[in-house]
């Protein structure tokens, strides 16, 4: 039978901060996932604190951490008593260390608020799995009632009520098929909000999509980051839709895990999975904008799901478009089946360290001005930036960013002019050069292909010695290795047949090796004997100089 749960649940998981041992974690939220969980997945090195903020942004049901740095009874119980300071001490803590936390430990950890901590001994009498279900089934009976009501802080941006907002839509979404009184109440609460938001005027949604892997999340973070520090006095709500797996019903929420800037009052993200895997968003989303609207965030960002050629729908939940691609798309002739080059705003060609960008941003932009038959225009003032998200201070996101902003300001009274960026140059010097990207495989290759060849050289070298061998003990009279034996002499009718089929294939042996590697052997008893000589003598201007071969730097008693 399979294994359920009563409610969908959502776990926040993490390795602990200096702790870069992130197998065991990785392989817990792979079950989680594989169990029919919601993972938002923070990666490895992370403090209490960004745990914390984000199991209650994310209004999950429990968290999970391995640790194997040592001081898990300080990290985890600043963890529990930090939800509890912060009104979330429903969320359950989960964790777990191998042999590094003792039983003694454990029983401490446990009486000061953690849930469980798997030992080692849990490891072998549950099994991967079974620690797993078992957490699962903590978590789902650990469930904060909430009525079926927004509640009031939410409109004061306080980041657990919104999260308990969200949640509320999501799971009157999940009834609303097959239960009337939840579809009435959507409609109320919806209809509620549509009022809120025309009232004050509600903030703009700026939409983020693209194909998976095009780095949307690091380009979202890279805008969020200019934002905070451009204006001060203002918020920001993001909404990042992931696709969940049919099968299971889990899904991987991992755009968290690029997300550097993502801290802090002014800042609220709420990471959401499709729970229907074939759509790049959910039936939820649409009332979780108006939500995050009705809270009157500065600005709203919506980053779909990265489903591919056909995730157009973004456009019609946003006031302004951005479609996030890569260099790497093939041939120029896949551009006229990408959807969103039609629809979106703006196109960000990211990763612009990768090879053949700058023919990528040409063939992009003259996709675009096709699809607007903006002929009258220049390719080059088609609103396509090339960007490299994961580079510091990149000049293409710093243009991007000021693209954005002058189109919000378009779009509404408020005054969304940044100061003037520092000049920046364009080609900020990398890690890895562009032109370079593989030079780590070239080097490998190189090496590889040294080794193979002096393998291959060697086998030869090495049965050339042996048909030598086998000569000399014929008493035949051996040539120079260099050049083998003389056209007569492999012909030779007085000599007997087998010494001459021996002779021969000596003589293709040596012709099959290097003449470098030929003459090197030629003069390796010469060269033996200069390093077993006392002195090494080299000329400088027709003088000899001897220098001394060895040097004795210990005297035995």
């Amino acid at each position: 039978m399979q294994f359920r749960t009563r409610n969908k649940l959502r776990f926040v998981t993490a390795a602990s901060l200096f702790d870069g041992h992130d197998a065991a974690i990785n392989i817990m939220r792979r079950i989680l996932q594989q169990e029919g969980a919601e993972v938002i997945h923070l990666g490895h090195n992370r403090s209490v604190d960004e745990i914390v903020e984000a199991a209650i942004q994310e209004d999950a049901h429990g968290i999970a951490i391995s640790s194997y740095q040592g001081g898990h009874v300080e990290f985890f119980r600043y963890m529990v008593e930090l939800l509890a300071e912060r009104g979330c001490a429903h969320i359950r803590v989960f964790g777990g260390g191998g042999g590094t936390i003792t039983d003694k430990e454990i029983t401490e950890l446990h009486e000061a608020g953690v849930e469980k901590l798997y030992s080692v001994e849990d490891g072998r009498s549950l099994g991967l799995v079974g620690m797993i279900r078992d957490m699962l089934t903590r978590a789902d009976r650990a469930i904060k009632p909430r009525e079926l009501v927004l509640p009031e802080g939410m409109y004061q941006r306080r980041a657990p009520e919104m999260a308990q907002a969200i949640s509320l839509l999501e799971r009157l979404h999940g009834s609303a098929e097959t239960d009337a009184d939840a579809k009435a109440r959507l409609k109320e609460i919806r209809e509620h909000l549509i009022d809120r938001v025309q009232e004050q005027g509600g903030p703009l949604v700026l939409g983020i999509t693209g194909t998976g892997g095009a780095g949307k999340s690091s380009l979202t973070d890279e805008f969020v980051r200019r934002l905070l520090d451009q204006f001060p006095d203002r918020s920001v709500a993001i909404l990042s839709v992931d696709p969940s797996r049919r099968r299971t019903g889990g899904a991987l929420l991992g755009d968290r895990i690029r997300m550097n800037a993502v801290h802090g009052p002014r800042v609220y993200m709420r990471s959401m999975a499709t729970r229907r895997a074939h759509l790049a968003v959910s039936g939820a989303v649409q009332d979780s904008l108006l939500a995050m609207r009705a809270a009157n965030y500065d600005l709203v960002i919506l980053e779909t799901a990265g489903i591919g050629q056909s995730d157009s729908e973004v456009v019609d939940l946003c006031d302004l478009s951005l479609y996030v691609m890569t260099p790497e798309f093939g041939a120029p002739s896949q551009l006229e089946k990408i959807d969103m080059l039609d629809f979106a705003d703006g196109v960000a060609l990211n990763k612009a360290d990768k090879r053949g960008a700058d023919d990528a941003l040409r063939d992009v932009r003259k996709a675009v001005q096709r699809n607007r038959n903006a002929f009258d225009q220049s390719a080059e003032d088609m609103p396509v930036f090339l960007t490299a998200a994961s580079r510091f201070a990149d000049a293409g996101v710093d243009s991007l960013f000021l693209w954005i902003c002058e189109n919000l300001g378009q779009r509404e009274t408020r005054d969304w002019q940044p100061a003037p960026f520092p000049e920046r140059i364009s080609e900020t010097p990398t890690v890895v050069p562009g032109e370079r990207v593989r030079y780590l495989a070239e080097i490998a290759e190189t090496v590889r292909g040294y080794k193979a060849r002096v393998e291959s050289q060697s086998e030869l070298a090495s049965r050339a010695d042996g048909l030598c061998r086998a000569l000399a003990e014929l008493g035949d009279a051996l040539p120079s290795l260099e050049i083998g034996y003389s056209a007569e002499a492999l012909v030779d009718e007085q000599v007997d047949p087998t010494l001459l089929l021996l002779r021969q294939r000596f003589h293709e042996l040596v012709q099959e090796l290097d003449p470098a590697l030929r003459k090197q052997l030629c003069a390796w008893q010469q060269k033996k004997a200069g390093y077993e000589a006392d002195d090494f003598v080299y000329e400088v201007r027709g003088t000899e100089l001897p220098e001394p071969e060895q040097h004795q730097t210990h005297t035995a008693n």
